[in-house]
């Protein structure tokens, strides 16, 4: 329990109007979208600058006081939910653009700014901030620097690691390193950005990022097509890139079973006439006259019908057409939950052994939940599935869902064996902690605990997430 002098004392840095006691307010912060986990915390702090930040860390480290780092709230491993009772730090008020710069082609943001923000700034001055998730409405740079957030355009422009040139970062002991580069080159020893990037709050609190923009492409096509499994969407990726090179942008593949969720749920129409056990859905973008990318993926098709990769195919004719398969997509795992209880797994292996993946895990967890219903989907162009189960038709949820540890160590061997990672984009959190052990070698877990030892040795940064 907060002591009230030390409740006081926290809400003067921030003001009264920035500090949330009642339950009613702290809620919203103690919930994450999946609802697995529910937190416990009788103090949220707001923070509006640097200052006010680096002040709290003080003296949450002169207290022994554990802070939890949150952002959007968007995140699905519950990493920033406080296990209880620790405080909250909100960045939500830390939402500035502190400066655009088109001939750099960068963008320094602070991290309560949401990607779709971001991207709109950019977009005024004709770039392109290349991160894009579902949740970019309300997920926050910060939060998505702190897990390496992936999204439908690592396959052209790699994780938010890869979008990062610098960074502002509050210690835990309160002291602030302002490594906010814009150099594309800076050989200078130690690269500290990235202890910090996919740390999860662990080791300090990201306050600002200096991050890459992209011109912004003048034409794109985006293409659904129906195949016969998942071999073929590797063997119509390589096509699409021997064909397209650089062009394209965006990789991914649907199951049926989450189409006809997406249709029954989510109000949207079947882009084809005749069914399919699989589907992909890509994008191609450049920088010439609209007709050229269209020319493009119709060459591709044309090539794809003719080795048999392909059993129909549509391109969309308008951005409100592109925008309405982008909807059969982003709709997937949010429909899941209208159909009972859903597993969920986010994990990558090379991109070469995504079929492999896919056989033995459907197998695994058919075998150990009989009549249920695997719906994996996601970015086959980088290796990342997000490899989600549905409850039996009829069976009861929550008996279903009490199978959640023991499916998830499964269909995580598979993952070991051929080798890949247990998160891809998502991050640990608490949801995956105890299976770090079985995934990092001991020297890696070794360096990890000593890297936070140094940084945080009193332990006040997100206790008991990652390690």
């Amino acid at each position: 329990m907060l002591d009230p002098d030390l409740i006081a004392r926290f809400t003067a840095i921030v003001g009264a109007h920035n500090a949330l006691t009642d339950e009613a307010d702290i809620a919203p912060h103690l919930s994450e979208p999946r609802g697995k986990f529910i937190g416990k915390s009788r103090l949220v702090l707001k923070p509006g600058s640097t200052e006010e930040v680096s002040a709290i860390l003080k003296l949450a480290n002169e207290t022994g006081t554990a802070i939890v780092p949150q952002g959007g709230n968007t995140g699905l491993v519950g990493g920033q939910i406080p296990l209880g009772p620790e405080v909250v730090v909100s960045l939500s008020r830390m939402n500035r653009i502190r400066h655009l710069d088109e001939a750099d082609a960068v963008i320094t943001a602070e991290a309560g700014v949401t990607l779709q923000h971001a991207q709109e700034a950019a977009e005024r001055k004709g770039l392109m901030f290349p991160l894009w998730i579902a949740s970019q409405g309300t997920a926050q740079v910060g939060g998505n620097l702190s897990t390496n957030a992936g999204g439908i355009n690592v396959i052209a422009y790699g994780n938010t690691r890869d979008l990062c040139l610098g960074l502002e970062v509050v210690l835990p002991s309160g002291e602030v390193w302002n490594g906010l580069k814009t150099l594309r080159k800076d050989n200078t020893g130690y690269d500290l950005k990235h202890l910090f990037i996919g740390a999860e709050g662990t080791l300090g609190i990201i306050t600002a990022a200096s991050m890459k923009l992209l011109p912004k492409p003048s034409d794109r096509a985006t293409v659904f097509a129906s195949i016969a499994s998942p071999g073929d969407a590797l063997a119509l990726l390589s096509l699409v890139k021997k064909m397209s090179g650089s062009a394209v942008v965006a990789f991914e593949i649907l199951p049926r079973s989450g189409l006809d969720m997406v249709i029954a749920h989510a109000g949207c129409r079947d882009p084809l006439e005749a069914p399919s056990e699989w589907y992909v859905l890509f994008e191609l973008a450049g920088f010439n006259d609209a007709p050229e990318m269209e020319e493009a993926a119709t060459g591709i098709l044309a090539v794809a019908f003719e080795e048999g990769l392909v059993a129909d195919a549509t391109i969309a004719a308008s951005g409100q057409q592109a925008a309405e398969l982008w909807r059969l997509r982003e709709m997937m795992s949010e429909v899941q939950r209208l159909e009972g209880g859903s597993i969920k797994h986010d994990i990558s292996v090379p991109v070469s052994k995504v079929p492999e993946f896919l056989d033995s895990a459907s197998e695994k967890v058919r075998q150990m939940i009989p009549g249920c219903r695997p719906v994996p989907f996601g970015h086959i162009g980088d290796g990342n599935i997000h490899f989600n189960i549905s409850q039996p038709v009829g069976a009861d949820r929550e008996a279903f869902l009490a199978h959640w540890e023991h499916v998830a160590h499964e269909v995580h061997a598979i993952v070991r064996a051929l080798g890949g990672s247990i998160s891809a984009e998502h991050g640990i959190g608490t949801l995956k902690r105890d299976e770090m052990a079985a995934t990092k070698q001991p020297v890696e877990i070794g360096m990890m605990r000593a890297i936070k030892q140094m940084l945080d040795p009193n332990g006040i940064m997100n206790p008991g997430k990652v390690l």
